[in-house]
């Protein structure tokens, strides 16, 4: 298979995802880590951004830092149905100061 231009997967345990059915998103909900890692690893094949739940972000880690070094697919941790543990907004710190070689989204100091 080749990866489809334009095509979006959420994958996540199933409170998380199903939302996503909506608006028109291929949703995959998963509920165990060996699960997780194999279908980031197959929709990586196939499309071209695929947003994971923090926990799926965790489980398969060893393969979502295989395609940071890829233009696809983009895969973006997003908050859960129970909660947000901030390790999306962590990522996107981390790739500012790595494109920009500078903190310029929290370089405040606290008052």
């Amino acid at each position: 298979m080749s990866l489809r231009e334009g095509l979006i997967a959420v994958v996540g345990d199933k409170d998380s995802v199903l939302a996503f059915k909506a608006i028109g998103v291929d949703v995959f909900p998963v509920d165990s880590e060996e699960e997780a890692k194999e279908r980031v690893h197959m929709l990586a094949r196939t499309h071209s951004v695929i947003y994971v739940t923090e926990q799926v972000a965790i489980w398969a880690d060893m393969y979502i830092k295989r395609y940071k070094a890829r233009a696809y697919p983009v895969v973006v941790p997003i908050p859960s149905a129970s909660g947000n543990s901030g390790m999306g907004l962590a990522g996107i710190k981390a790739n500012v100061e790595k494109a920009i070689g500078a903190d310029i989204l929290f370089d405040r100091e606290d008052k």
